[in-house]
């Protein structure tokens, strides 16, 4: 999954990758200066290969980029930043 295509549907509130012809997403919610990361879903067939890892360094890197503060309430993505400190400073 190395070109995975990550983009973010400002609309929707959440990234998004197509992935064999299903959809990938992590859902956000901005309020005051802080993204929330709520939840990440990737279809069942292509669990495992580490998109839900790409969507949240995605997700991380718009917020650090963007000057938010994270709040993660998805399990997942809170322990991606536990395995990640490089992208703790967001926190």
């Amino acid at each position: 999954m190395a070109d995975l295509k990550i983009s973010n549907n400002a609309l929707a509130s959440r990234f998004e990758a197509m992935v064999n012809g299903g959809l990938a997403v992590l859902d956000y919610r901005i309020e005051e200066g802080t993204i929330f990361l709520l939840h990440v879903e990737v279809p069942a067939s292509e669990q495992g290969q580490g998109i839900a890892s790409k969507l949240s360094r995605a997700a991380l890197e718009f917020s650090r980029d963007s000057g938010l503060k994270v709040v993660p309430q998805c399990p997942f993505i809170a322990a991606y930043m536990r395995r990640h400190p490089e992208l703790q400073s967001v926190a």
